[in-house]
């Protein structure tokens, strides 16, 4: 019985140490050891051009909801905004004519509404994009790599997929989730060909139909993208996935104690940028389903993620 217990422990040591093994290997990123950037590698003089020729009626839509404290996120994410008149108190003027104004100072987290996620936000077993390791690169005033300053303008071409229409409602019910098969069929039923390089969109309906009037059940739950769609998304090398909810997938999540398993996936594993809580409701009533997408996000080094407004121009 001690030999029983004495092989059984070693082989439960040699399965740990096994599997400690495996979680800890990591490959080089596809663009390379010191790449920074990955999927934004994708942004091509020719997939621009190609983009431009997507404009055909000449109308900009802005993709980043209104936001204002009063938004809810991903707890404990908040946001909070000062209007200022410095040195201006009494009456006082700083200029030889009576002019005057106002300055404003916000404290908030970035990845709060309209977000990108930058590729140091979510990894495994401490290790994120590219096999760089938490330890080595996160520090407490600022990534010292992945920085979100590292990202180039992300222009080319944008593609809107209607989950919502797709399964028949005008709005998709927190926990329901789509699958990389619901995508394949919505896309042929939309005439929608996903590429290498498009910004991919879902519209599920749940932020125009929650935000305004539920917004707590808005934040405590979502439809979204099963396990499988990241990773066949990913397949198709594209270079930003988003949808029109807070957080992308489906939350609850589809299995139990995997919640954003997918952002680990295009992260971590493909270097594929995530765009949470999207305007979509505009294009999908437009029935637009592709168009050019322009983001220049703002460049703080070192920052995770950032609050943004990209533009679908079509």
């Amino acid at each position: 019985m001690k030999v029983s217990r004495i092989l059984l422990s070693a082989g439960l040591a040699v399965a740990m140490t096994a599997g400690t093994a495996v979680a800890q290997e990591c490959k080089p990123s596809k663009w390379g050891a010191d790449d920074e950037i990955g999927s934004a590698n994708l942004v091509t003089p020719e997939r621009v051009l190609a983009a431009l020729k997507l404009v055909k009626q000449g109308k900009t839509h802005p993709l980043g909801i209104i936001i204002d404290p009063s938004t809810p996120a991903f707890p404990p994410r908040s946001l909070s905004l000062q209007v200022v008149q410095p040195n201006q108190q009494g009456g006082q003027t700083l200029f030889a004519y009576k002019g005057s104004y106002n300055d404003d100072l916000m404290q908030t987290w970035l990845g709060i509404g309209p977000q990108l996620d930058g590729l140091g936000h979510l990894g495994q077993d401490g290790m994120y994009y590219n096999c760089n390791k938490e330890e080595d690169f996160a520090g407490i005033t600022g990534l010292k790599k992945l920085g979100i300053e590292k990202v180039p303008p992300m222009v080319g071409r944008g593609v809107l997929i209607n989950m919502a229409k797709h399964f028949g409602v005008d709005n998709m019910e927190a926990g329901q989730y789509f699958k990389a098969a619901d995508v394949q069929a919505a896309a042929k039923a939309q005439n929608v060909e996903i590429r290498e390089g498009d910004v991919v969109l879902f519209h599920t309906g749940w932020t125009e139909a929650k935000l305004g009037s539920d917004p707590k059940a808005w934040v405590s739950g979502e439809p979204g993208a099963a396990e499988d769609t990241s990773e066949w998304l990913a397949s198709k090398n594209v270079m930003a996935v988003g949808a029109d909810n807070w957080g992308l997938e489906v939350v609850p999540p589809e299995k139990e104690g995997r919640p954003f398993i997918g952002h680990v996936t295009l992260l971590k594993e493909n270097g594929i940028y995530i765009l949470e809580t999207m305007n979509t409701g505009q294009l999908a009533r437009e029935g637009v389903t592709e168009f050019m997408f322009v983001l220049g996000q703002a460049r703080i080094r070192g920052a995770v993620q950032m609050i943004i407004n990209p533009v679908a121009i079509y």
